[in-house]
């Protein structure tokens, strides 16, 4: 009679060894690596043995453990990520391109400030078609990456697919960039019935590029001569200035 297991295992002494080890409180894939049988084979070998408390909290504290050296790990493998494209931003810098010093500073000065996401927001044609041209030129984001959203009031005679096109003309953008639009059709209130003062609303453009965002900050650093490493771990929402 073969207790665990319905079936007589092909390798009896190996069998014998699983449920020994199980036994001793060893966890599923210890046992596995150690005789080379797969997990599961230990699993059905092994599935009437009931751990006592303290051989149960035992596998679960070693579980926890490396569990947590896996997450510091990775943690510090996109740490340096983000070191690293610091660095490639810095350089950059030191190029003295126009366009890249234009478009590090305007973000700097206009850009939401978060770690993995780079947003930028205006309702001046000239800045959001420059900041475009420098996604595109100088960190090289192709437009498949670049999303705009608008936020726009139509009470100016315009349609949204009019504003949407408008848009779409000044970034030199598809129209398969375009993520869901804020519009306020009719405000209740008299004030909104006058006509708005930014008739094409305001431009928001963002990628989702923890590298580009970071290039941008070591740019930033470089131009301005300060040095943040909080900004390796921004967070959510802070500016720049806010963490000095």
């Amino acid at each position: 009679m073969f207790t665990g297991c319905k079936q007589r295992p092909r390798d009896l002494e190996k069998y014998r060894q699983a449920r020994g080890l199980r036994s001793s409180g060893k966890p599923f894939k210890q046992i596995a690596d150690q005789l080379g049988i797969s997990p599961d084979t230990v699993h059905r070998w092994t599935r009437d043995i009931v751990l006592t408390p303290a051989q149960q909290a035992a596998i679960n504290q070693a579980a926890e453990k490396r569990w947590t050296a896996r997450a510091i790990s990775w943690s510090e493998t996109c740490r340096q990520r983000r070191r690293d494209a610091q660095k490639e931003g810095r350089a950059k810098a030191r190029e003295c391109d126009q366009l890249h010093v234009m478009g590090s500073m305007l973000y700097w000065a206009e850009g939401s400030k978060q770690r993995n996401v780079m947003t930028f927001a205006n309702s001046d044609p000239a800045m959001v078609e420059l900041f475009a041209r420098f996604l595109r030129e100088s960190l090289g984001i192709e437009n498949s990456k670049i999303t705009m959203r608008l936020n726009v009031y139509l009470i100016n005679g315009l349609s949204l697919a009019e504003v949407e096109a408008y848009w779409l003309d000044i970034c030199g953008l598809p129209s398969s960039c375009c993520r869901k639009h804020m519009v306020n059709h009719f405000p209740t209130s008299s004030s909104g019935r006058r006509g708005h003062k930014l008739p094409y609303g305001v431009c928001s453009l963002s990628i989702g590029s923890t590298r580009a965002i970071q290039h941008v900050y070591g740019a930033i650093q470089e131009y301005s001569g300060i040095d943040q490493p909080a900004w390796l771990d921004g967070r959510r929402g802070l500016s720049p200035s806010a963490q000095q």
